[in-house]
């Protein structure tokens, strides 16, 4: 990156006079909003000692604290919530089909409801207060989903786990980017999305045992499934009222040096991929410059080329492997290791696109073993060679995820346009998840030829545009690279623009570089 940057990562605290937070001052509810992009009033507790001086050693254990304080009860919490989303697929497999009548479609229509429901909810509530509240209203519903006894009622009950669920993916991910520095991000999303693909093992591994509960209470195996997990949710969420803190500033469990510390270190970090950082004050332009860039739109099909299979195999993994031939038992035992080699895939790529701060090679890898997976599938390969299929299919949709939400988020500067591009990215996105629920048809087994075909046409679509994606950001670099030439030779970008000026402009700023 060309140009003078005024908050610059080398800056030790002590330096720290001038930037967004000085060194001696109690943060203001402004200061707050500034940095962190919401306002908090903290109640006589925002005043810190300076900053101290921590070693690259010390400063990796500050992390590794707060990790172990907010990333198991996050993850965890995640985990129930695709856990939840996805035991239909369990459940239809142990009797629910049978026992509602779900012919025909009926079974796709009552997955699809689930996605009618945007996830833009992302309120200003307390961080602390809206996520474990929204996982006890989508156990409470989860638990009902149990109780069932009609087609009707199943759907409507999706519809209310939809709704339930909405706001917890993207209040996560704004969440971690109130407590870590914008390098260190990616990797925690991909810590917590790791929560999802371990969730499609323990759901086979509970629906197998749950299934043994079946006439207790008068219920079916598949009752036990929402019921059971549904309860544990709850609990989870009521956990999470005492696990989880707000904000940096506030958490009691850091010593207040540490605090100052984690609050200076995400205020000097912060504007590291511009020349002066973000503009903070809302206009309605940032949204409109957001509903106006290219990028947005061309990364929704990136999205949807891997959340589609991600949804196609996670509700249906355990129908797939029991038309293989396998009894309902082993079926759902058989979905398990996939799942485990999907975790360990995610963190590896989410490990090393981090560590050389690239994102499209590990998607298109992701794209490869999509294609041999479904590939494999579509044919009339013997059920062992589909059943490693299956496992290329699942940590080809799940390994990749993460660096694609990353991907976007990187490359849209200015706060309030990149909050804007990341709900327009996820929420179109994610009706991906309603046409991944139609595809995989009860008449098409079992080789669900329609449905290895249509997740292949995604696949294809991601093998166009992230290519397309990468040369266009390669030319206008390129271009870039040619004007701060120009620009350094009479005098450099601060002669030619105001601060102000390059705040405003953010990621089209000639000294900003796409992250490829």
């Amino acid at each position: 990156m060309t140009g003078k940057n005024p908050f610059p990562t080398s800056l030790e605290p002590s330096d720290v006079k001038e930037a967004t937070l000085t060194v001696e001052h109690a943060i203001a509810p402004e200061e707050h909003e500034k940095i962190f992009g919401t306002r908090y009033d903290f109640g006589g507790e925002g005043t810190l000692p300076p900053p101290p001086k921590l070693s690259p050693e010390e400063e990796l254990r500050l992390y590794r604290k707060i990790d172990r304080r907010l990333m198991p009860i996050l993850s965890l919490m995640y985990l129930l919530s695709f856990l939840d989303r996805g035991n239909i697929g369990n459940a239809k497999i142990a009797g629910l089909t049978t026992d509602l009548g779900l012919v025909g479609n009926k079974y796709n229509i009552a997955l699809t409801m689930f996605f009618v429901v945007s996830n833009l909810v992302l309120k200003k509530f307390r961080p602390s207060r809206w996520l474990p509240g929204i996982a006890i209203v989508w156990g409470i519903v989860m638990t009902c989903m149990g109780l069932v006894s009609t087609y009707g009622q199943l759907v409507a009950v999706r519809v209310c786990l939809g709704v339930a669920e909405a706001g917890l993916f993207p209040g996560v991910v704004y969440y971690l980017t109130l407590w870590y520095p914008r390098y260190m991000v990616q990797y925690r999303i991909g810590l917590f999305f790791g929560a999802a693909t371990i969730a499609g093992a323990f759901s086979g591994l509970l629906a197998y045992g749950i299934e043994h509960m079946a006439g207790v209470g008068g219920k079916d195996g598949w009752s036990w499934i929402f019921i059971l997990e549904g309860l544990a949710t709850i609990l989870v969420g009521i956990l999470a009222f005492f696990v989880l803190v707000d904000f940096p500033v506030t958490a009691k469990f850091l010593t207040p040096e540490e605090r100052a510390y984690a609050v200076w270190k995400k205020s000097v970090t912060e504007f590291d991929n511009s020349s002066v950082g973000e503009e903070e004050h809302f206009e309605l332009r940032y949204l409109v410059q957001c509903f106006t860039d290219w990028q947005v739109y061309i990364h929704i099909l990136v999205y949807m080329s891997v959340i589609t299979p991600l949804y196609g195999i996670s509700l249906f993994l355990p129908s797939i492997i029991n038309n293989f031939g396998y009894s309902t038992a082993v079926s759902q035992l058989l979905t398990v290791p996939c799942y485990v080699f999907a975790t360990i895939v995610l963190l590896l790529f989410a490990h090393f696109s981090d560590r050389h701060g690239i994102r499209s090679p590990f998607i298109l890898a992701g794209l490869c073993m999509l294609a041999i997976g479904f590939g494999i599938n579509i044919s009339s390969a013997p059920s062992g060679a589909k059943y490693f299929g299956t496992f290329l299919c699942v940590a080809g949709s799940y390994a990749p995820f993460p660096g694609v939400i990353a991907w976007l988020g990187n490359n849209l500067s200015g706060q309030y346009k990149r909050g804007a591009g990341m709900a327009l990215h996820i929420g179109i996105g994610n009706f991906a998840g309603a046409i991944a629920s139609n595809i995989f048809r009860t008449q098409d087994a079992p080789r669900y030829i329609l449905g290895h075909a249509l997740e292949l046409m995604f696949v294809g679509i991601g093998f166009i545009s992230v290519p397309t994606v990468v040369l266009i950001y390669m030319h206008i670099d390129k271009k870039r690279d040619e004007m701060m030439r120009e620009i350094d030779a009479a005098g450099g970008i601060h002669a030619r623009y105001s601060e102000e000026e390059i705040r405003s402009m953010g990621d089209k700023s000639p000294d900003f570089r796409y992250t490829l």
